[in-house]
């Protein structure tokens, strides 16, 4: 249990290591452009970031607990993080040493409110896995709780001691550094990092909440009832609490063990597709899917016949449902209508449908993005899957660059939902990859778009009833429009783009700055000159840092004249 003292270092730590780095990207990010240098901060800005994610990579690793969720929340953040940052992280995981068995004992008979011996037939003292929140542990059940559920081995998943006050403790540092991200315009205008957070604060605390995860373990068990492609373990509920949990012990073959799915007479690539097809299933039609789907949490177990006549011998197993994503209707809607602007090639509607899921901040101009858009539907529009797979890779890399950093340069991100939706894709597809090299997984939702489609054909004509109203109500506003913009005109007051004159503007700019850089320079030399004989270490402190407005005031006309006219 962290005291705390402990709990206050590691609050600082993270401060620190949030107020080192806050720093630098204000000197390199706002100080140097201003004095005409952004070019070194251009150059150095990959090689910056890179180090700066292995970094807090060393730091999580080192303090555990929260850290390392931020880690791989940060890693799944393409819309708002930069490339060399979710790369470096992506491979962070979630693995800690194992807390000794009799501190997991302790907690889990005060939660049990009995020993362990009576809760449990048997019990391993030693954890099958052990990450940064809990560790599970195999047993059995005592002859009543078999008697009554016919449940015999089970896994007993038991919190780590104290990671209730680490994670409030991290929440808290957080929280402190997002309000400093606020009052950063450049980060503000781009990324909501509040909301950001909150949104991984509310999945945080939900998967130390154990009664929160059975309860979605059978949520998940109701919507594929009857299903025989899907298996879930079952709850033992007299043995869980909100910090126990206690379930049947579903292992069998991992879902990524090729050798054994052929041992047991699996195909690997049948197992490919049909995982693809039950999770298509949850995003489409339950709108409640798992969204940690990587191989460490899939099982295939083999049944010994077939489920019907038709079926496979086997069952996709599913495990941990503590971190779980819905599809709520507006986000549905927004999917549909995503789905129906992309068949019609509609730029404009496309980019309506992203700001409706609200993954465009109120402040984003749309107008380029509708561009980009609309030139890929002109390249990319008409092909299907098939076709799609016959480009030339490098036209998909780049306009996958020019649309990346497109992207970046709006205020551009998407909600939770939506991103533990692509979180799950991108999980579905790597399984898929390495079980069957040559599955697609275009191909496998495919069918699920389609579906959507027919089922909005109403909403198309209903669009296009729409869309001929606002036709019709932009042609009976165009005689006010014209008389408005003619009345701006004689006010005097309709403003004109000139770029040679906002290019000399730029210049007098440029002056200005260096004309207060020479004052700056001549300040700090002359406050180090007058300092020095009562404190020379200040002194010399001044002095040199007047070096660095001296080399802008000589540097910056140089540069100038290699700039644009």
């Amino acid at each position: 249990m962290p005291d705390v003292g402990s709990s206050r270092a590691r609050y600082r730590r993270i401060l620190r290591f949030a107020a080192r780095h806050l720093a630098a990207m204000w000197w390199f990010e706002l100080f140097l452009p201003r004095i005409g240098l952004a070019g070194i901060a251009a150059r150095t800005r990959s090689a910056r970031l890179t180090r700066l994610a292995r970094r807090f990579h060393a730091l999580a690793v080192d303090l555990g607990g929260l850290m390392i969720k931020v880690g791989q929340f940060m890693s799944s953040r393409l819309d708002v993080l930069p490339p060399e940052i979710t790369r470096e992280l992506e491979g962070l995981q979630d693995e800690a040493p194992a807390v000794p068995f009799p501190l997991i004992r302790d907690l889990a008979e005060r939660e049990l409110g009995m020993p362990l011996a009576r809760a449990y037939g048997s019990i391993e003292p030693s954890p099958v896995a052990a990450a940064s929140l809990g560790q599970a542990h195999r047993a059995t059940l005592a002859e009543i709780d078999t008697a009554d559920t016919g449940i015999t081995a089970a896994v007993v998943k038991v919190q780590r001691p104290g990671i209730d006050v680490i994670v409030d403790v991290d929440l808290a540092a957080l929280r402190r550094v997002g309000g400093w991200l606020r009052r950063v315009r450049i980060v503000a205008d781009r990324v909501d990092v509040p909301a950001l957070i909150e949104e991984f604060a509310v999945t945080s605390l939900h998967e130390i909440d154990y009664l929160h995860e059975a309860a979605n373990a059978e949520r998940f068990a109701a919507d594929f009832a009857g299903d025989p492609r899907v298996r879930v373990p079952e709850i033992i509920w007299e043995r869980t609490t909100r910090r126990v949990l206690t379930l049947s012990d579903v292992s069998a073959i991992k879902i990524t063990d090729v050798e054994g799915l052929r041992a047991a007479g699996i195909d690997p690539s049948a197992v490919a597709h049909a995982f693809a097809a039950v999770m298509f299933d949850q995003f489409f039609s339950h709108g409640f899917f798992h969204a940690d789907p990587h191989p460490g949490n899939l099982f295939v177990t083999p049944t010994g016949a077939a489920a019907d006549a038709s079926g496979p011998a086997w069952q996709l197993t599913f495990v941990d449902f503590g971190m779980m994503g819905e599809v709520p209707s507006g986000t549905r809607r927004g999917l549909r209508r995503l789905l129906i602007a992309a068949a019609g090639r509609d730029g404009k509607g496309l980019v309506d449908a992203i700001r409706d899921v609200g993954a465009l901040l109120p402040t984003a101009d749309t107008g380029e993005l509708e561009r980009a858009m609309t030139h890929a539907f002109a390249r990319f529009g008409g092909m299907g899957f098939a076709e799609l797979r016959d480009v030339d890779p490098r036209e998909f890399r780049d306009f996958a660059i020019e649309f990346q950093d497109l992207m970046r340069s709006l205020p551009f991100q998407l909600p939770e939902d939506f991103m533990l939706i692509i979180r799950a894709m991108g999980l579905t597809s790597g399984v898929c990859s390495s079980l069957d090299p040559a599955f697609n997984l275009w191909d496998s939702v495919e069918p699920y778009a389609a579906q959507l489609l027919r089922d909005e054909r109403g909403s198309v004509v209903q669009g296009f009833a729409q869309e001929a109203l606002a036709t019709a109500g932009v042609i009976a506003r165009l005689p006010q429009r014209l008389d408005a913009v003619i009345t701006r005109v004689e006010e005097g007051r309709v403003a004109i783009t000139t770029p040679r004159l906002e290019r000399r503007v730029a210049r007098l700019e440029r002056s200005v700055t260096r004309l207060a850089s020479a004052i700056l320079f001549a300040g700090l030399l002359l406050a180090g000159a007058l300092l020095r004989p009562d404190d020379a270490v200040l002194g010399a402190v001044l002095m040199a840092a007047s070096a660095v407005p001296l080399v802008h005031v000589v540097v910056a006309p140089i540069l100038g004249r290699h700039g644009p006219d």
